[in-house]
């Protein structure tokens, strides 16, 4: 699987390169361009819904991951590629989609924004729980020390991510960087307002554990004094292996979980089987890497109905 996959990265690399020529002569013959606006590359869903917010009318945001599609698995077509390469901005997180990061590499210049820099990651395992005779990250696969990508789980960290695009917008169009930092401060107290509705509604719950598929909830379990056990590890292909299944079953039964959660991009039949094993149901909890192509909600209104299924889950009062 992973030599197919390689090559599969590499076929589309190539191809890339040579209909990028073809995708650039359109774009600089001003092909979709607004000089209007602020062209702004989103490598997935978080970065193209501050970025909209941020931006408002002087942007023109492009998804490069679409609705219902796996980020950690983009491949980008050739037009994409070409939109990186003509982007006055390109918004991404160094490390999570290695594709984007190829792309920046050859093409982004000072024109890239790392979100990954702007403050350190929580290393992948944290915001879990470690027993005797288990592997960090609670997936066996983070034992190097890697880094949790999904900083936007802690809506604190997402508004000052906002703040900082907010600054890289303004460079890019100084006319309009007041409106930026305006639009950056109403998102910031929107978020502040999440992240005390979430800290109030988990205050008090009679379990503290979340049984998840895939550990990508670290951020969110560290903000709010949650244990996060996850059935893989901070990549959801990764197939847990029947030992590890075997201790999420125990630990499930140990803190007598009433759920299991799984996501929306990911199939849940291991959520299921755990499930099944030990009495419990299944739920779904968001990472929110992408929406899915059916959902008419955003980052807010996601979230929101993230914690009114944890608070249900962990029996919260």
């Amino acid at each position: 699987m992973k030599l197919r996959r390689s090559t599969a990265r590499a076929l589309a690399a190539a191809t890339a390169l040579i209909a990028l020529g073809a995708v650039t002569a359109c774009a600089e013959d001003g092909a979709g361009a607004d000089p209007q606006r602020v062209d702004v590359a989103a490598a997935f869903y978080p970065l193209q819904f501050i970025a909209e917010r941020i931006g408002g009318d002087a942007v023109r945001v492009t998804n490069l991951t679409k609705p219902g599609a796996e980020p950690h698995d983009l491949e980008l077509t050739p037009r994409q590629v070409g939109e990186v390469n003509q982007a006055e901005l390109i918004v991404y997180l160094k490390g999570f989609q290695p594709a984007v990061d190829e792309a920046v590499e050859q093409n982004g210049g000072d024109r890239a924004f790392d979100v990954a820099g702007v403050q350190p990651l929580l290393a992948g395992s944290a915001g879990g729980h470690d027993h005797e005779g288990e592997e960090a990250g609670h997936g066996g696969k983070e034992k190097d020390g890697g880094k949790d990508p999904h900083l936007w789980l802690d809506p604190t960290r997402l508004a000052t991510v906002g703040d900082r695009l907010a600054e890289r917008l303004g460079r890019a169009d100084p006319d309009r960087a007041a409106d930026y930092t305006a639009r950056a401060g109403a998102l910031r107290v929107e978020l502040e307002t999440l992240d005390a509705e979430f800290a109030a509604g988990l205050r008090t719950c009679q379990r503290r554990e979340l049984m998840v598929s895939h550990a990508a909830f670290g951020y969110l379990t560290e903000r709010y004094q949650l244990d996060q056990v996850g059935i893989t590890g901070l990549a959801p292909e990764n197939e847990p292996s029947p030992q590890r299944l075997a201790e999420v079953a125990r630990e499930a039964q140990e803190h007598q979980a009433t759920t299991i959660f799984f996501e929306t991009l990911v199939s849940p039949k291991v959520a299921e089987t755990i499930a099944r094993q030990v009495g419990a149901k299944t739920a779904v909890l968001d990472p929110l890497e992408g929406l899915s192509a059916d959902h008419g909600g955003d980052y807010l209104s996601v979230m929101r109905t993230n914690l009114a299924t944890l608070r249900t889950a962990l029996s919260c009062s």
